[in-house]
């Protein structure tokens, strides 16, 4: 029996509950955020969240809302990275990335409980820049030249931290290690922000950081800057030269990037809403000169530009891998 609408009682009763639903949703995904935003950092405190926080807080200002950075150390950023894959696909969850959130599926395919890009949902790359080899003053040579021929005169007797097994730190070590010749021990910690702490302090001597974390060690002399990672030198230390320059040619260019994820199935319009937000707090003047002033560039993409670069990173980094001889699982 139908209805003097036409539609049947079992039908219409149905629709009475699906479209306030669908209206809910609609209203939902339109007003976001109307809470606090949790932002991932898989990694310990240290300075590599600084331009990440930098695009929240434009974020929060934007939305009136908090973008709230919460630290979850472990597994090489695994830890967090799972956590969010496992969270609401509705926006209130992200996670901010560094390039070992790639790598960590390619050095772990049979552990890592998630894949980079499938089960996540990319918003945007943001920035990106070399990484800067530092060293303690304490060591006795002032460049690379210096220092490879102490690493050959002392095999493995010289310590190379890296803010874990398989993170685009250790991995630029190991390219150094096969392109010079060297023998340097690796000494993974859990976070750059403890490792790097430890080079500050001279317990381990030689580090490979992503900028952000190192300018103001470096700027105190706390730290030597021997070498960035790019083919060639970066606007924010003009003085240091690339590995390349200083005559390890076959260590070509490697660099790192940062970029926020959120969980896969996020509803698109939020996708957009936040992606159109952090475009332009990179773009901003101020924000920009801060990205340079931590040796980084601005970057901004569309989420299908930062998706392609995940998995074009992913081919880059698979010889290095490889040819570095890091063990899988």
């Amino acid at each position: 029996m139908k209805s003097r609408t036409g539609t049947s009682p079992s039908l219409a009763a149905l629709l009475a509950v699906f479209l306030p639903l669908v209206s809910n949703f609609a209203n939902a995904q339109a007003n976001y955020p109307n809470k606090p935003v949790r932002v991932i950092y898989g990694y310990a405190p240290g300075g590599s969240e600084v331009p990440g926080r930098l695009v929240t807080q434009r974020l929060a200002e934007v939305f009136s809302q908090p973008f709230v950075f919460d630290f979850k150390p472990g597994a090489g950023g695994m830890t967090g990275a799972d956590l969010v894959a496992k969270s609401a696909p509705d926006g209130y969850t992200l996670v901010y990335v560094t390039a070992s959130h790639m790598l960590n599926s390619l050095l772990n395919p049979k552990t890592t409980p998630y894949h980079f890009v499938k089960d996540f949902t990319p918003i945007s790359l943001t920035s990106f820049g070399a990484l800067v080899m530092v060293m303690n003053p304490k060591v006795p040579v002032n460049d690379l030249k210096g220092l490879i021929a102490l690493a050959k005169a002392k095999p493995n007797q010289l310590n190379l931290a890296s803010s874990g097994t398989g993170s685009s730190s250790h991995l630029a070590g190991e390219r150094l290690k096969w392109a010079a010749g060297i023998e340097l021990l690796h000494v993974p910690y859990k976070g750059g922000g403890p490792g790097l702490a430890d080079v500050v302090g001279g317990q381990v001597e030689v580090y490979f950081s992503g900028a952000p974390a190192v300018m103001g060690y470096i700027k105190s002399g706390r730290l030597k800057a021997l070498a960035v990672t790019s083919k060639g030198r970066t606007s924010s230390l003009p003085d240091v030269p690339s590995i390349v320059e200083q005559g390890i040619t076959e260590y070509g260019d490697v660099t790192g990037f940062y970029g926020f994820l959120g969980p896969a199935g996020m509803p698109p319009a939020v996708v957009a809403r936040l992606n159109a937000e952090m475009n332009k707090a990179v773009a901003l003047p101020d924000i920009k000169e801060r990205y340079t002033a931590l040796g980084l560039d601005a970057a901004g993409t569309s989420p299908e530009q930062f998706t392609a670069h995940l998995n074009s990173e992913f081919a880059k980094w698979a010889p290095i891998v490889k040819m570095a001889g890091v063990e899988t699982n």
